[in-house]
């Protein structure tokens, strides 16, 4: 049996996190959403699709260029979180009291819609965006050649993670947040606007889909298609983490990214289907994931 070298275990394991970073900040949002609303939102994957397109449309307009990439990350994830309060306002909103499986379907409409949305604006052709100047080179990390856009990356994932723990944690809002995850019914029997409350963590959620989305362009071609791709991803995670937990997402990415960069070098023909395998596992043998129970904490 050929061994392994260890440099090129340690370049795929940083390819793994890299890649469990991105999930993250994608998976994140879906989870908060769920958690809190109960909604499965198919269209997660949609916001961050838009995303990058709106991320690769402020870059035509404003040059390649240091300046130019992050205006367009901040403003691609500000379109997409107000795009994500306009669909809670005035569409999700009409479905709270219907069966799930309504929301389901519309989700899924959502999902057609903006798929052909983005083929109208920007056709089919694949595009990209340049990393950032400042991100465009190389470190060296224990003998391994790493780029510093990936390394920005894998430090960003659990930066947004431990922001968004000491909100939930450490904040009004947090807590009504974990609280609304709890029992909807008493905090509007307390008072408090469970409406704004949903209004504003959809729009959160969407903003981490949007950010995600904006991020990924210098790594990913933005193409339409790609939100079916990786919306099966951030179910995976949710699953394997635990719906609803905000760690368990924290953790499912992790696990996931790491199985599929070690599938890819060890099986390339079932790297998928290790990251499958693994779900099953978890469903069959702790079917509410593995930190699940533990909603937002």
């Amino acid at each position: 049996m050929t061994m392994i070298d260890l440099g090129v275990l340690f370049a795929q394991a940083l390819s793994g996190l890299t890649n469990a970073s991105f999930l993250f900040l994608m998976a994140s949002g879906l989870s908060l959403i769920f958690g809190v609303m109960r909604v499965l939102n198919f269209a997660h994957g949609s916001l961050y699709m838009v995303g990058a397109y709106v991320a690769y449309q402020c870059v035509v307009w404003l040059g390649p260029g240091e300046t130019s990439f992050w205006v367009a990350v901040a403003a691609s994830a500000t379109v997409v979180a107000v795009l994500g309060g306009v669909i809670e306002r005035f569409l999700f909103r009409l479905l709270y009291t219907r069966e799930e499986l309504y929301q389901l379907l519309f989700t899924y409409a959502l999902v057609l819609f903006f798929t052909d949305f983005v083929k109208v604006i920007w056709g089919v052709k694949q595009h990209s965006v340049s990393r950032p100047p400042s991100l465009a080179g190389h470190s060296v990390v224990f003998g391994t050649t790493l780029p510093d856009y990936n390394l920005f990356i894998i430090l960003l994932g659990p930066a947004i993670a431990l922001v968004l723990w000491l909100v939930l944690q450490r904040t009004r809002a947090g807590r009504l947040i974990r609280a609304a995850a709890l029992d909807r019914e008493m905090l509007e029997t307390l008072g408090v606007n469970v409406n704004l409350l949903y209004l504003g963590t959809f729009v959160v959620g969407s903003f981490l889909a949007g950010l995600a989305g904006a991020l990924i362009t210098p790594v990913a071609a933005i193409v339409p298609g790609m939100d079916a791709e990786i919306i099966i991803a951030l179910f995976i995670i949710v699953v394997i983490g635990g719906l609803g937990s905000f760690w368990g997402t924290f953790l499912g990415s992790v696990i996931y990214g790491l199985v599929f960069s070690f599938g890819i070098l060890l099986m390339p023909r079932f790297s998928l289907f290790a990251v499958g395998a693994l779900m099953v596992a978890v469903l069959i043998l702790r079917p509410t994931g593995l930190l699940g129970g533990r909603a937002l904490k």
